[in-house]
């Protein structure tokens, strides 16, 4: 066989296995992404927050729509898929791409992200604002997003499960709260179940 025979062969078959592998990686991205909202799907969420809370200036933040059972049987699914498309849009654009944001199931989402500034809370008030408005795709929806959130460096023990429960307990604090998008900082705790609010599931 030729050289150049033996050459274009070889070109050959490295296009074939680097268009295979191409494939390959597209569809393993495609799996960790939810497919209703493109956000990281709870064990690619936890792969990358867990490397960001090496960071002592890591927030962990949690955000659920409440009452979204009252949504999709009033308005339709149709309806809640958009609230929860347009939510995460919204939290995605908001930590951006220095973050990760993750739906964790049904309407929770998770993110984690870098205070560097000590901005965070300040950025969550807007957050708040922009969680508020309507949804173009859903606009008879009136409903409230609860953010709860928490500092990494206030617990440099904790893992991302601890700091996951612990922002879950400002949420539950946030929902007691006032206001058409309610949200609370650590320090308005409620006593919890086994170090978790009751009737929640744990974290990952």
């Amino acid at each position: 066989m030729s050289t150049p025979l033996v050459i274009l062969l070889a070109a050959g078959a490295g296009l074939v296995w680097g268009t295979h592998a191409w494939w390959m990686s597209r569809r393993l991205q495609s799996a960790r992404r939810d497919p209703l909202t493109g956000l990281w799907t709870r064990e690619a969420f936890t792969r990358r927050a867990r490397r960001l809370l090496r960071n002592p200036r890591a927030v962990v933040l949690l955000a659920d729509v409440d009452k979204f059972k009252r949504v999709n049987d009033t308005h339709g699914h149709a309806a809640g898929d958009a609230l929860l498309a347009a939510t995460a849009a919204r939290l995605a654009h908001a930590v951006g791409r220095s973050g990760v944001v993750g739906r964790l199931g049904g309407d929770e989402f998770a993110a984690v992200l870098i205070d560097g500034d000590d901005t965070a809370v300040a950025r969550f008030a807007v957050l708040s604002r922009v969680l508020a408005r309507p949804v173009d795709l859903a606009p008879e929806v009136h409903t409230t997003v609860s953010l709860g959130w928490v500092h990494r460096a206030d617990h440099p023990t904790e893992d991302l499960s601890g700091l996951l429960r612990r922002a879950d307990e400002a949420m539950y604090a946030a929902k007691r709260g006032s206001g058409r998008v309610r949200r609370a900082g650590l320090m308005r705790l409620l006593p919890t179940v086994a170090g978790r609010r009751a009737g929640r599931r744990g974290a990952a």
